[in-house]
């Protein structure tokens, strides 16, 4: 009885012994990492502990690691950041994406394409954002942050968002400063009229709280001047989201449909500081704008989604789905996950976002390049064949692994709960 009490005692010494040798919680090896921001793009491993990056360097030691993750073969990147989506996910039918059913509860969409960051684009105004906090931000895995309404009662729909008396610069304005650990911008959308006053308040509402406005513009027939939104009423740093929509009598767009190319103020408006946004959506993205924009040069600063019920099951599908349409289209992967990290982490002002500098909190993306034959359509049945295709490996958010879709991490964990 005794031999055995000692070699119970030795085998757990031996294991904590080798625990203490072990330096990493999560080490990421033989993965090519690409981040934008630190210019690395390179086979490079990627050590992880307590929740925070703490070594990018080749050859890590794999017994350093008490999980290891091969990424042979795979690219491995900062957590996505997706600044479009609508995630204030509620039971009331007629409210829309304002605590409504046209939202969507962000973890069960995110983690599986590598994101594990999202900004709510205007569903809750001052007045209804304490409802999405305690339900939706505080709940949830996913870092949602958000894009808080010009609209009091936010994306309510109908006659209330076209409500010009609850566009309240002031109030919106002080509460996003009250605000700022969730909010990082103002967001105006789907008003009909031919006012400038909605902008020019969200404008207004912006400069008070010193942060951008995102701009969801369009719905005057006939359309609003768009070279006057950008060089009269927005300012550097303001975002111009579903900048390659073509809406015939909603919206002008960036490229001239008749002689498919990028207005010569759109490339001054880029040059001035204002942000282009895909923001894809249902019926706000079209090859006839994105093709000839890209093959010219025009990229966007952030792709997005304007992920919804309805854009997810149409054209758009999710967020890797887009980046591999702009691979499609002539994008190189490096400017689609620099699009899809570093610059949108500037853009909203969250520059320890987006990349994998050590000392930053891990939220890592593993991707696979996956070869066949892929059929990349939009809404107007404009379809882009291609032989190749983001996918999802693994993603980690704050040092844990919330997602392995072939069980890549050795030991294999259950998902981080």
């Amino acid at each position: 009885m005794r031999r055995r009490t000692r070699t119970i005692l030795l085998i757990l010494c031996l294991i904590a012994n080798f625990s203490m040798g072990q330096k990493y919680n999560i080490l990421i090896k033989g993965g090519h990492v690409i981040d934008p921001k630190n210019n690395i793009d390179a086979v490079m491993d990627v050590a992880i502990t307590e929740g925070k990056i703490v070594a990018v360097a080749k050859d890590i030691d794999k017994d350093d690691g008490k999980q290891v993750v091969d990424a042979t073969g795979l690219f491995v990147t900062p957590g996505l950041i997706d600044i479009h989506v609508h995630v204030f996910q509620g039971t009331n039918g007629d409210q829309q994406y304002m605590n409504g059913p046209s939202a969507i509860t962000p973890d069960g969409f995110t983690f599986r394409v590598g994101v594990t960051t999202v900004v709510d684009a205007g569903c809750a105004g001052w007045r209804t954002f304490p409802t999405f906090k305690k339900q939706t931000i505080d709940r949830s895995q996913t870092r949602v942050l958000a894009f808080l309404n010009i609209v009091g009662e936010g994306m309510r729909g109908g006659p209330f968002e076209q409500n010009l008396k609850d566009m309240d610069a002031k109030t919106t304005g002080e509460f996003a400063k009250n605000n700022a650990t969730d909010i990082v911008g103002i967001k105006l959308a789907h008003y009909d009229g031919a006012e400038w006053a909605p902008t020019d308040r969200a404008v207004e509402a912006g400069k008070l709280a010193g942060i951008p406005v995102m701009i969801d513009f369009g719905g005057a027939n006939p359309p609003l001047p768009i070279e006057e939104l950008f060089m009269k009423h927005l300012r550097p740093g303001d975002i111009f989201t579903h900048c390659f929509a073509q809406l015939p009598n909603a919206r002008e767009c960036i490229v001239d449909p008749q002689l498919k190319k990028i207005k010569p103020f759109v490339w001054e408006a880029q040059k001035r500081g204002i942000v282009f946004d895909v923001g894809y959506g249902g019926i706000s993205f079209s090859y006839s704008q994105a093709i000839p924009a890209i093959k010219s040069g025009f990229f966007p600063q952030a792709i997005s989604t304007d992920l919804h019920i309805g854009s997810m099951n149409g054209a758009m599908k999710d967020m890797l789905t887009t980046m591999s349409k702009f691979l499609a289209m002539g994008m190189d992967l490096q400017s689609v996950v620099k699009a899809s990290t570093w610059q949108p982490a500037q853009v909203i002002n969250r520059k320890e976002l987006g990349n994998l500098s050590v000392g930053t909190e891990a939220d890592i993306a593993v991707l696979r390049i996956r070869e066949g034959k892929f059929g990349l359509f939009d809404y107007t049945g404009y379809k882009l064949e291609t032989n190749k295709k983001l996918e999802c490996e693994m993603t980690i958010r704050a040092g844990k692994i919330v997602y392995d879709l072939n069980g890549i991490a050795n030991p294999v964990f259950a998902p981080a709960k």
